[in-house]
């Protein structure tokens, strides 16, 4: 086939195809896509040769180099993108260059590709005490969570040590997902310590924000607006005291997170934020005095989640905890809500419940389902039982784990001969899990 030929068939000008054949002119990441699509090969052919082509046959310039590893991102070459970033952190000077690339992967969602620029980048400033370093510490904790309680454990006591080094901003959401994953984890002291510094940072920068009445120019701002954090250390300090059974202080924190009368904005924003956690604060009333034993409120809880379907779950948890705890029958709520008993990622305005805190409750709520059902002696709480176990492995949330083992042996009489298979395979795993865990050496903090 002849140049021209050639030229019309992939769309590359004639001119400049023969300077490309002849070695006279670099081939672009355009050109490369072109010629790939003219010869009929996948898009990702020869991906590794153009490595080469852009170190060694031409001189490297970041015009082909970042569109090359954003594609490369796309189409899961990181081969090719572990090779261009030790080749490119021979020069220190590319560093600020390969952070920018690896926070645009991070906001188009390739994380698996910018964890590979970012963890490179954090080992080339492992000595400097640099706010880049702290960023992609950050952006390591952010990626690494997932379901497995323990290493998100591990990736949290990594991180926290960087958050004083974070710019500000940064600063307020690192505290707040920190504060998640503890909270899944049920670390009481470290929410409680996290929610104090998110509060005082918040404070202090909201205050200055109202006197100067703008931002700072060039300064770079949190995801959400400042009087949001404010409020949501003081509605996960309320949790905190519910969790840890002072309900009264836990009250006594309602009406902090449920005014708004001190926020200085005047929009919509404003006003749907204190909508939601007035609309908390109003189902957490009901909910402390209930955990605290107060039967007489359940039916007006019950009546008002009944239309909000975005709390309904995490109310029938709260619901089921309480009837355990005081021997109440809560059959005709679990009836009503039987839709609402599955697990799902629910959402409200600011976004979806954090999803390690939601994995967490489900589990619980299995088993506290398994418990309520087995204390009234029926069978069906076996099954439950199995079922939270089998979710807590998979998410290696040891409490729920050790809870549903002491369960199903307080009961074992209940279960089924094919139950009790099932079980003692599920302990197999759990147990495969822990050998594994303790035998590797990345699994300790």
């Amino acid at each position: 086939m002849s140049i021209n030929q050639f030229a019309d068939r992939s769309g590359i000008n004639s001119g400049t195809l023969s300077r490309i054949v002849k070695g006279h002119q670099p081939i672009a990441m355009s050109h490369l896509e072109l010629i790939t699509k003219g010869i009929g090969e996948v898009e990702d052919r020869f991906f590794s040769l153009y490595v080469d082509e852009c170190f060694y046959h031409s001189a490297p310039t970041w015009r082909r180099l970042r569109p090359f590893m954003i594609r490369c991102a796309e189409l899961g070459r990181m081969d090719c993108i572990e090779r261009m970033v030790q080749i490119l952190l021979d020069n220190l000077s590319n560093v600020p260059t390969l952070f920018d690339v690896a926070e645009g992967l991070f906001e188009h969602g390739q994380w698996k590709a910018a964890a590979i620029l970012y963890e490179n980048v954090s080992a080339s400033e492992k000595y400097q005490y640099s706010e880049r370093l702290a960023a992609c510490q950050y952006r390591l904790f952010r990626i690494a969570l997932g379901d497995d309680q323990s290493e998100n454990l591990r990736a949290a006591t990594l991180f926290e040590p960087y958050v004083p080094r974070l710019d500000e901003a940064d600063q307020l959401d690192g505290l707040k997902h920190l504060m998640n994953v503890y909270y899944s984890l049920h670390q009481w002291h470290k929410v409680e310590e996290l929610a104090q510094e998110l509060l005082r940072l918040a404070t202090i920068r909201y205050d200055l924000y109202c006197c100067s009445g703008q931002e700072r120019n060039n300064e770079k701002t949190p995801e959400k607006p400042l009087y949001l954090y404010i409020l949501y250390a003081h509605l996960m300090r309320s949790n905190v005291f519910e969790e840890c059974g002072d309900y009264n202080s836990a009250l006594s924190l309602v009406p902090v997170y449920t005014d708004g009368s001190w926020i200085q904005e005047d929009n919509e924003e404003v006003k749907r934020t204190i909508t939601q956690f007035q609309e908390w604060g109003r189902a957490n009333s009901y909910l402390y005095r209930l955990m605290a034993g107060e039967s007489e409120v359940l039916a007006d809880y019950v009546e008002y989640i009944s239309t909000r379907t975005g709390e309904i779950f995490m109310a029938v948890c709260n619901i089921i905890k309480s009837a355990n705890r005081y021997n109440w029958n809560v059959d005709h709520i679990l009836e009503r809500f039987s839709a609402w008993m599955t697990y799902s990622i629910l959402y409200t305005e600011f976004g979806e419940y954090n999803r390690q805190i939601m994995e967490d409750q489900y589990a619980r709520f299995l088993a506290e389902l398994a418990a309520y059902y087995l204390r009234n002696k029926r069978k069906d709480g076996i099954r439950f039982i199995l079922q939270s176990l089998e979710y807590s492995t998979r998410t290696n949330n040891e409490g729920t784990v050790l809870n549903c083992v002491d369960l199903f042996e307080q009961y074992r009489y209940f279960a089924e001969d094919s139950e009790k298979e099932q079980y003692k395979l599920l302990i197999r795993e759990v147990r495969n899990l822990y050998d594994k865990k303790n035998t590797n050496p990345a699994c300790h903090v």
